[in-house]
């Protein structure tokens, strides 16, 4: 344990609402600084082996998620777990494949993690330690936010439980509880956004040998202009696909509903897919269509009593691969400002919102713009150019020019930092090509 603690008084209480992810990875965070941890989930433990059916799109965890797990000593077990991505195997129509890698150095992927395999990585390490205590099967119906009070329905008994007073942190996801305590404050700025396009999880099994029946190493896409499927990798020689299509019009989730329509749909724009898909309409039809959403407040916290992590402050499309890479940021930043303001939680919220939510709200721009790109712009050879022309760039000029996806997923860059310096570097390239051109016309005119 960290011998780093709050102050020379016993700790405060934390009550952490919401075990997913961030949430699991706070309650280590704050367990390793000697503080007291109550845990609460609205699921069942996830050891159980229960999730959430069609709802559980792989995570793509980068280096800003492998930062936050290495500080808490996960990052080399998480890793043994995942199958690394090394680029995209773009998918055309006609059966064409395209690789693009992602990095300019080959050892440069991002990482292919079960979200369920992740979450219970975390949980057991939470649960290992003696000042973190784990609930599951407690659903939150209301937080106090003066006190810092939160009570719970518990699902195995159906019994109110409420918490004593203390601290609140609300890493309840994208319709989360805590949140919803506190959009009745006064002057609480709240948006949330719905992309028109929600998903389908399908899958791809292993092959007889147990292997995997495409390319191992690469984030699979086959993009169709106005909707999108996707493959990552799992270690058990499977891929979870997602259809990310629109929910109304030709092509969507209206249009396609009963099984020999999915298998029609599936002939016509993904054939080369639907080989390697032996139940693909008992899983669509058994898997929902979610939908998509965008969430932005502030401010994060309320006094020094109840603070926002995650999704719970910023949820955002999966387009990015960087959702679960965003949350596990938040905590190592949480804690910094509470070990800086460990007497005035307050000062310590306010100053973690400052650090974080601009770049979360650049992350929820970049994440929307790369849906484009994938759906509309990975299989265009202009598009190939100019990535190519990017890596050129970076091997020519070396850190003076980093493309914006590597300062995103290959570097802990804060994410509107990264858009800025992208825009700097934009900017110079363009007064670059610009001071050439007018160079070759003085010199054609000074020619004739």
């Amino acid at each position: 344990m960290s011998s780093q603690r709050r102050s020379s008084e016993a700790p405060r209480g934390f009550t952490i609402v919401g075990g997913g992810l961030g949430g699991a990875l706070m309650a280590i965070t704050l367990g390793r600084d000697g503080y007291d941890v109550d845990l609460y989930e609205r699921r069942g433990d996830p050891r159980s082996g229960k999730v959430d059916a069609g709802r559980s799109i792989n995570l793509a965890i980068s280096v800003r998620g492998i930062e936050a797990l290495r500080g808490v000593g996960l990052a080399e077990e998480v890793l043994k777990r995942a199958v690394a991505m090394r680029g995209r195997m773009i998918h055309g129509v006609s059966g064409d494949v395209v690789y693009q890698p992602y990095g300019v150095h080959p050892d440069q992927a991002i990482n292919s993690v079960s979200r369920k395999d992740l979450n219970v990585t975390l949980i057991e390490a939470a649960r290992a330690m003696p000042n973190v205590r784990v609930h599951f099967d407690h659903k939150c119906v209301g937080v106090d936010l003066e006190t810092g009070r939160a009570r719970f329905h518990r699902g195995t008994d159906g019994e109110s439980v409420e918490t004593a007073p203390g601290v609140v942190i609300g890493s309840d996801g994208a319709f989360s509880a805590v949140r919803a305590a506190m959009q009745r404050l006064d002057r609480f700025d709240y948006s949330q956004s719905y992309l028109a396009h929600g998903y389908k999880e399908l899958s791809i099994p292993p092959g007889a040998d147990g292997r995997h029946r495409i390319e191992r190493n690469a984030l699979h896409i086959w993009p169709r202009k106005s909707f999108m499927m996707i493959a990552l990798p799992n270690i058990d020689g499977s891929f979870t696909c997602t259809l990310f299509w629109a929910h109304e019009g030709e092509n969507s989730a209206a249009a396609v509903r009963t099984d020999d329509e999915v298998r029609r749909f599936f002939d016509r724009v993904f054939p080369d897919a639907v080989p390697l898909m032996p139940t693909l309409t008992e899983d669509f039809r058994n898997n929902p269509n979610p939908s998509l959403v965008t969430i932005r407040c502030r401010p994060w916290h309320y006094r020094d009593k109840v603070v926002l992590l995650g999704d719970a402050a910023h949820a955002v499309v999966p387009f990015y691969g960087q959702g679960a890479n965003c949350a596990f940021e938040d905590c190592p930043a949480l804690r910094d400002c509470l070990r800086g303001s460990p007497k005035d939680l307050g000062v310590a919220f306010a100053e973690y919102e400052r650090r974080r939510k601009r770049h979360a709200d650049a992350l929820a721009d970049l994440a929307i713009g790369n849906f484009l790109e994938m759906r509309d712009k990975t299989g265009s050879r202009v598009f190939l150019m100019k990535k190519k022309g990017e890596k050129l760039l970076h091997r020519l000029l070396g850190d003076a020019y980093l493309p914006l996806y590597s300062m995103v997923s290959f570097s802990t860059i804060a994410y509107a930092d990264a858009v800025e310096r992208a825009r700097r570097q934009n900017r110079r390239l363009g007064a670059a090509a610009a001071a050439v051109v007018l160079l070759l016309i003085v010199l054609l005119l000074a020619a004739a």
